[in-house]
């Protein structure tokens, strides 16, 4: 039984699945939106709010500290500059996920992730 484990597998390898993390991580950050399985979105929104409260600092070591995860100049940039300061009065609840509609091809459940 696998009663509260702490995380989803998503059917991948842990190295393939922390890079499908970075990714989708990034994307968010480039675009504030975007559309993916319900149970990626779920992990993303974690993974994301923790690099958000770090980011919120602004200083040297969090453009550190969001950079080890993101591996992304641009990304990192963005993020501590223009997307956490916009929160700096907020205790979490930065990302808002909404079921949209299921995929064609397997009836799978999408959702759209965004920045509140």
């Amino acid at each position: 039984m696998r009663h509260k484990h702490g995380y989803r597998k998503l059917g991948r390898t842990s190295s393939h699945r922390k890079a499908l993390l970075k990714n989708l991580a990034i994307a968010l950050i480039e675009h504030n939106k975007i559309e993916t399985g319900i149970y990626k979105a779920k992990e993303l929104c974690s993974y994301i709010e923790k690099l958000t409260t770090a980011a919120r600092v602004g200083d040297f070591n969090a453009h550190r500290h969001v950079f080890a995860y993101l591996q992304n100049k641009e990304a990192t940039h963005k993020l501590v500059t223009e997307i956490a300061p916009k929160y700096a009065q907020r205790n979490g609840g930065y990302t808002r996920i909404q079921r949209t509609t299921f995929r064609r091809g397997d009836a799978s459940t999408l959702a759209t992730i965004e920045f509140v």
